[in-house]
């Protein structure tokens, strides 16, 4: 009893003493300083802990509601020097370190790097070598498009077509591992070639995997071409027209899916490219659904070039003949490859020694990511992960 009344007096002291005054229906008065709303916008952390971004990506988000009015990207968490740990290194040292920035597709790092050295070097890469060069780059090119799209549709919620792609793709790195030992952070590029021919099991497993490849590839896009929500939560979203993606410096198939049909491989070519018969694809317009669009007739294209270089391929050494140790003439370079994600590019500066002077490395991911600020405003938080999935960035390109 005592305890009861204690905790009356108590609740009566709290609510005041007449406790109907609860159920009053009349509202209080509103004084003319309290706000009806709020007039300041929201800021909001996209990242770094979401999986797509691997914890190194943070986009400062400023809202109105769940309106995006601005995004900032903050980069910086995976910063490594690498530009200056390379000149420190001897040039056939440098190449594992190309690796480690464009990871899913690494040799196509290689490539620019290699053929950047080759032309202070002056030598004249072997036929059948530029040919394996290739075929390699263009595998990459697939391997790259196929991550993309399972991870493109991982992130708006479609969960089979991220298996599907990544069974495609574990064919390819099985062929990789099998020339150069590894499957992620792979170099089998040199500089005056490759490191090592192919052999009659690669090229008959690679022909295995082309002859099945195409019709695979069309029957798996059905899950998604013919899926209502997926189509709608990716067309018209994340606008770049050409002018801005000219201005900002977009490269590869985000500047295709604007409308430019640009690609070095045909504006600046190179290796074997002027010898081989592929189309490059544009859309029109420049929405995530046109990227999305666009990867996959790169994809059909790749299989027609990989195609004439296995049947046009001579017979040949793949390594031309260099010193152990290279020290290329005082000068400059500059060599740029179509990548699976835009153009890559290294810019070396050779003082006479083993070491570069100085060098450079360009990765189309970066320049990609700043186009961020100039696609969200306007769309919803819900819409972030698919626009910025679609641009296909790297971090260990951007934060290199």
């Amino acid at each position: 009893m005592e305890s009861d009344t204690r905790q009356a007096n108590a609740q009566e002291k709290v609510i005041g003493a007449n406790p109907a005054s609860l159920n009053d229906p009349e509202p209080r008065p509103i004084t003319e300083d309290l706000p009806l709303r709020r007039n300041e916008d929201l800021l909001l952390n996209m990242g770094p802990q979401h999986p797509a971004t691997h914890g190194v990506l943070r986009v400062v988000l400023e809202l109105e509601g769940e309106k995006i009015i601005k995004a900032t990207p903050d980069l910086g968490f995976l910063h490594r020097g690498v530009e200056k740990l390379c000149e420190g290194l001897t040039y056939q040292q440098i190449i594992p370190h190309t690796d480690r920035l464009d990871y899913i597709c690494s040799m196509s790092n290689n490539f620019a790097y290699v053929r950047a050295v080759e032309k202070l070097l002056g030598v004249t890469i072997p036929e059948r070598g530029e040919y394996v060069r290739t075929i390699i780059a263009e595998m990459q090119r697939i391997v790259g498009h196929l991550f993309w799209l399972g991870t493109q549709a991982l992130d708006i919620g479609a969960m089979t077509i991220f298996f599907w792609t990544f069974r495609e793709r574990e064919v390819l790195l099985d062929l990789f591992e099998e020339i150069c030992g590894a499957r992620l952070t792979m170099n089998y590029f040199r500089i005056g070639g490759v490191n090592g021919d192919l052999n009659h099991d690669f090229m008959s497993r690679l022909g295995a995997w082309m002859g099945r490849a195409a019709e695979q590839i069309e029957a798996n896009l059905g899950l998604l071409n013919e899926n209502e929500i997926f189509v709608r939560r990716m067309r018209g979203m994340g606008l770049l027209d050409r002018e801005t993606a000219f201005s900002i410096g977009v490269t590869g198939p985000n500047l295709r899916a604007s409308g430019v049909p640009f690609d070095f491989r045909r504006a600046h070519p190179y290796s074997v490219f002027p010898e081989l018969d592929f189309d490059i694809p544009t859309r029109q317009e420049g929405d995530c659904l046109a990227r999305y669009l666009l990867r996959i007739d790169e994809i059909k294209q790749s299989l027609r070039i990989i195609d004439q270089c296995l049947h046009q391929m001579p017979d040949g050494p793949v390594m031309a003949k260099l010193p152990r140790l290279m020290r290329p003439r005082p000068g400059r370079a500059y060599a740029a490859v179509e990548g699976p994600r835009g153009q890559y590019s290294t810019y070396a500066i050779s003082d006479g020694t083993d070491q570069p002077f100085r060098m450079r490395i360009h990765d189309p991911s970066f320049i990609h990511l700043q186009s961020v600020g100039v696609m969200m405003p306007g769309h919803l938080i819900a819409d972030t992960m698919a626009i910025m999935a679609s641009l296909d960035p790297i971090m260990g390109g951007i934060d290199k």
